[in-house]
């Protein structure tokens, strides 16, 4: 299923996420790297199998095998960085906020591509997952590597359609089965 297709499956009430989808994705200014990494890493932390299904082809054709790579090396990280960051900032006691986090995040260092795309793409999953705490620090490192407000806002649109599109096909077929 492409874009196209994954489209035409919204139901009528979703007229909106139709339209939206077409826009993200169909007419982002976004670099190619940038948009189909942010697409493919959205669509694995969107936790729906119809949306990745649909948008993991056209991913894979617009990205270096590394690109690839990087945005489901993003998606799974902050899959794990997110609950615990987010734990730790809800969680009333402040001292959990200064004991070593001890857990393995060295694509973050290294992640075989620019660094500002991965920082991207992981501020997009933390926007499905929610996580206050990583959010603000990837907008950070955004900013610092000179990244506009505009290039960092079409990620987490592009976060927020995808979301949206996966919750609602995935109730549809619910309903339906």
């Amino acid at each position: 299923m492409a874009l196209d297709d994954l489209k035409s499956a919204l139901p009528g009430y979703a007229k909106d996420l139709k339209l939206n989808l077409g826009s993200v994705i169909g007419n982002s200014e976004l670099p190619k790297q940038q948009l189909w990494g942010t697409v493919l890493s959205c669509a694995i932390a969107s936790r729906s199998g119809i949306v990745l299904r649909a948008l993991e082809p056209e991913a894979r054709e617009n990205l270096s095998e590394e690109a690839y790579t990087a945005a489901k090396s993003a998606a799974a990280v902050m899959a794990m960085n997110n609950v615990f960051y987010r734990t730790r900032h809800l969680l009333s006691d402040p001292e959990y906020g200064t004991l070593r986090a001890g857990l393995r995040m060295n694509v973050i260092g290294n992640p075989g591509v620019e660094k500002a795309d991965f920082e991207l793409w992981s501020l997009a999953v933390s926007a499905i997952n929610g996580c206050g705490q990583c959010l603000d620090s990837h907008e950070q490192v955004l900013r610092k590597a000179g990244v506009d407000r505009e290039t960092i806002q079409e990620a987490f649109k592009i976060a927020a359609v995808l979301q949206a599109v996966g919750a609602t096909l995935d109730a549809e077929e619910q309903l339906a089965g």
